[in-house]
This record gives C-alpha cells, sequence and structure tokens, in this order.
C-alpha cells in the first residue's frame, strides 16, 4: 500500500518509524511519503492561511497550496482522507475497508479547516473521506492520521505476527459489539492480587465463557451505548 500525508508539521510523522508501523515500512509492506504543505508556497512567508469570507474567528487553509501538492499525488484510486471532527466517526469496520486500498492521502488540516472547494474539487477525481476520532477537537490532523496509520497497518496481512491477535482485539472480527475480556500474564500473584483460577485450568471452553462474560460486563460498564 502506497500512503501520502500532507501537513505543516511532517516532524509529527517521524513516529512512523516506530513499533508497528515503523516494521510495516521495513519491511516494504507500507510505502509512506511524508510531504510539508509549505513546500508548494511562492511567498517568502510561505503563507497557506487567510482569513475567512463572511467573517468569524480564525483562519482558513487556502485552496491553492493543496491543489498543487495534491494534483500530483491524486489517481483515480486514491482515497483522499480529511481528518476532522465534523467527518464519519472512525470506527473498526472502516479501518478494516481503508486497509484494502491500494493509495491512501491524508490532508492534515490546522485552523479552522481547508477551503470546502478542496473536498469538493477532489470529490471528482477519486473518493474523498471526511474522517473522525470522535466527539472533541484537536489542534489538527497530524494526531488522527497517526491514530488512522496505525490501525490500519496492523491489518494489512503479514504486518501482526499472529493474526488471531487482531480478530479478537475490542471491535475486531470476533468482538464487532464488544469489549476485549481482562489480560493477565505473569507471575500469578502480585501485590496480593491472584490470576483468576480459571484462566490457570488448562480447561478452553471454560476460558473461552469466561472470557465472554468478562468482555460482556466490561462493555456493559465503560461503553453502555453497545449494549
Amino acid at each position: 500500500m502506497k500512503i501520502d500525508v500532507i501537513s505543516i508539521f511532517p516532524e509529527y510523522f517521524e513516529a512512523r518509524k516506530l513499533s508497528i508501523l515503523g516494521k510495516a515500512i521495513s519491511d516494504k509492506v507500507l510505502e509512506v511519503q511524508i510531504h510539508d504543505l509549505r513546500d508548494v508556497t511562492e511567498d517568502k512567508h510561505r503563507t497557506v492561511d487567510d482569513t475567512p469570507y463572511g467573517g468569524g474567528p480564525g483562519m482558513v487553509m487556502m485552496a491553492e497550496p493543496w491543489g498543487k501538492c495534491l494534483d500530483p499525488l491524486v489517481t483515480p484510486e486514491s482515497v483522499v482522507i480529511v481528518p476532522t471532527p465534523s467527518g464519519t466517526l472512525l470506527t473498526q469496520a472502516l479501518l478494516q475497508e481503508l486497509s484494502t486500498s491500494q493509495h491512501l492521502i491524508f490532508a492534515c488540516g490546522r485552523y479552522e479547516g481547508i477551503d470546502q472547494r478542496v473536498i469538493d474539487y477532489y470529490s471528482k477525481q477519486c473518493t474523498v473521506m471526511e474522517i473522525s476520532l470522535g466527539d472533541y477537537v484537536v489542534a489538527g490532523g497530524e494526531v488522527a492520521t497517526l491514530v488512522m496509520l496505525e490501525g490500519i497497518s496492523r491489518l494489512i496481512p503479514g504486518v501482526v505476527g499472529n493474526p488471531d491477535s487482531i480478530s479478537e482485539d475490542s471491535f475486531g472480527a470476533d468482538l464487532q459489539d464488544s469489549l476485549e475480556w481482562p489480560v493477565y500474564t505473569k507471575p500469578q500473584e502480585w501485590r496480593g492480587l491472584e490470576v483468576p483460577a480459571v484462566l490457570l485450568s488448562g480447561n478452553h471452553a471454560q476460558i473461552a465463557a469466561w472470557r465472554a462474560e468478562r468482555g460482556k460486563e466490561k462493555t456493559k460498564r465503560n461503553r453502555p451505548d453497545l449494549g
């Protein structure tokens, strides 16, 4: 899979070299290129924003720098992703869908957002998706893009060593509407707290039933909206 990321803060994406995402890149499962939006500007201040038409606070990212940066990258097979609080809510199912794409382009907005005409124009050239991490606001699209990059990369075959661990994730194939159960490792006793006996029993049917029940309890407690 090829991924292009456009940002005015390319340094954010040094994190791509770490952990699962870094392994996917080093193994050449992913090709990730970072582009500085300011590199296509022509004025000495490297301007990418201006005041909004209609008035109001803040600044809006101008269409022309985005056009210059996107034109060489976009193909009919591309999916342009714009992280924004006003987008479609990110889900595990959506990450799974994106993980099958040939080419993703992340457009990291800042300030009050990107001129709407950028989205309108490129929607005629390829698929454009506005995606939100949740009902809150952060300073820019970089953090959301890193979340999606890691979420997508681990779903690509061969990236995660044991594929069963993906299906057993919260919201994975085996837990689509549930949270993952509590997990334990050595030592058997820690600060007076014991590992549940069922996990030491070797009875896989009982362990599976225990995990399913604990997952239901956790979902009811932490995410009652899923029940």
